[in-house]
C-alpha cells in the first residue's frame, strides 16, 4: 500500500510540475493537461477552473463538461493531427488550450491565437457546422501572425473588384456569415468580406478541410494561388502533403 501511495503521490507532483511550467510559459492560469502525447508534439490542456486574461483582462472561458471536451478533443486533434511538428514549429504553434464561452471584451469567438506564446485557444462549444472549418481558420492567424511580412495584404486586396472595400477590423462589421457560397464571387464566405486576414483565413480553412474547388471564381483562384506560393516560402513540403489530406467529413 505504501508503494502504491508513493507512485500516486510522484505522480501528482510530476503533472502538477508540468501544469506549473505550462502556466510559467503561456500565462494562462487554471489548467490541466489533457494529453501531451501527440505525433506532432502538440501540448492539449483544459481549462479545470474558468480564466480571464489578457493585459486588459479582457478574455475570458470556462471550464468544459468531460463528455463535451472528450468528444471535441478527438475532433480537434484529428484535424490539427494534419499538420506536421516541423511546420508547427515553423509556425510557432505548441499549446492547444480547451475551453468553452470563450470571449473576448465580451465579444464571444471560436478561438484566440498567440504566436509569441505559442498558444491557440478555442472553444469547444462551438458551432458544430463550422467547427473544423474554423479550427484551422484559427491556426492560419498563427501563421499569419508570424510571417506578415510574406502575406501582404495590399497584394491580396488588390485581388477584389476595385469598389470592394474591407472593414477596419473584423468586430467593426455585420458581414459575421459563415456559411460557404454556392456562388462564390471572390469570397468562399460572408465573413471573408469583414478584413483581408479574416479572408485569407477563410481560404486557407477551405484549402485544409478539401473543400471542392472545381466551380470557384477567377478572383478566388488568385487567393488560393497566392495562400499556396507563400506557404510554399514557410515549408516547401507543404503542397506535397496538402495533396494527400483526404477531404474531412463534417457532418459528425
Amino acid at each position: 500500500m505504501n508503494i502504491i501511495r508513493i507512485i500516486v503521490l510522484s505522480l501528482f507532483v510530476f503533472t502538477q510540475s508540468q501544469a506549473d511550467t505550462i502556466y510559467n510559459l503561456i500565462k494562462i492560469p487554471n489548467l490541466e493537461i489533457y494529453n501531451l502525447n501527440t505525433s506532432n508534439k502538440l501540448r492539449y490542456l483544459y481549462a479545470k477552473q474558468p480564466f480571464t486574461i489578457g493585459v486588459d483582462k479582457n478574455i475570458n472561458c470556462y471550464n468544459s463538461e468531460k463528455k463535451v471536451l472528450d468528444k471535441k478533443y478527438k475532433i480537434i486533434k484529428e484535424n490539427l493531427d494534419r499538420y506536421d511538428q516541423k511546420f508547427l514549429k515553423k509556425i510557432n504553434l505548441k499549446y492547444i488550450v480547451l475551453c468553452e464561452d470563450l470571449s473576448i471584451s465580451k465579444i464571444n469567438t471560436a478561438g484566440i491565437p498567440d504566436n509569441i506564446m505559442k498558444t491557440l485557444i478555442l472553444d469547444v462549444k462551438f458551432d458544430e457546422s463550422y467547427f473544423e472549418r474554423v479550427i484551422h481558420h484559427e491556426v492560419f492567424h498563427i501563421i499569419n501572425d508570424s510571417y506578415k511580412e510574406i502575406f501582404d495584404e495590399k497584394i491580396w486586396t488588390n485581388f477584389n473588384v476595385e469598389e470592394f472595400e474591407y472593414a477596419k477590423c473584423s468586430t467593426c462589421t455585420d458581414k459575421l456569415g459563415l456559411d460557404t457560397y454556392s456562388n462564390t464571387n471572390g469570397f468562399f464566405t460572408e465573413y471573408s468580406q469583414s478584413t483581408a486576414s479574416e479572408d485569407m483565413a477563410e481560404v486557407f480553412s477551405h484549402l485544409m478541410i478539401g473543400s471542392d474547388l472545381k466551380n470557384i471564381d477567377p478572383i478566388l483562384k488568385q487567393k488560393i494561388q497566392f495562400i499556396k506560393i507563400n506557404l510554399l516560402k514557410i515549408d516547401q513540403n507543404f503542397i506535397l502533403w496538402l495533396k494527400r489530406l483526404k477531404p474531412l467529413n463534417q457532418k459528425r
